[in-house]
């Protein structure tokens, strides 16, 4: 769970693969990513990531213009991160080189 404010609080959709030792936690909403030894840990230090990036935003005062960027819709002073409307596999080829 995100917390933007006192008064929002958003899930986002997170992907969490698994690379080589590591788990990587990554959300289109925000257009951010982490990592960490564990499912647990990635979780965590996503939600961490997620705070800081919107306090530095909040700061910045450059909120309006980096979640419109983003997709996120300001409906009634609140604003909507974009909705996933489909989480899917794609099949693609890759030319191979030797």
């Amino acid at each position: 769970m995100l917390y933007m404010s006192r008064n929002a609080a958003y899930n986002l959709p997170v992907i969490i693969t698994k690379q080589n030792r590591s788990f990587v936690a990554y959300s289109p909403a925000l257009d951010i990513s982490t990592s960490a030894d564990s499912a647990k840990k990635v979780k965590e230090r996503f939600v961490e990531l997620a705070n800081i990036f919107l306090e530095e935003i909040l700061e910045a005062g450059t909120v309006n213009e980096v979640l419109s960027e983003l997709g996120w819709k300001k409906i009634q002073k609140i604003w909507n991160p974009p909705q996933v409307v489909s989480s899917d596999f794609v099949g693609i080829k890759i030319p191979i080189t030797v």
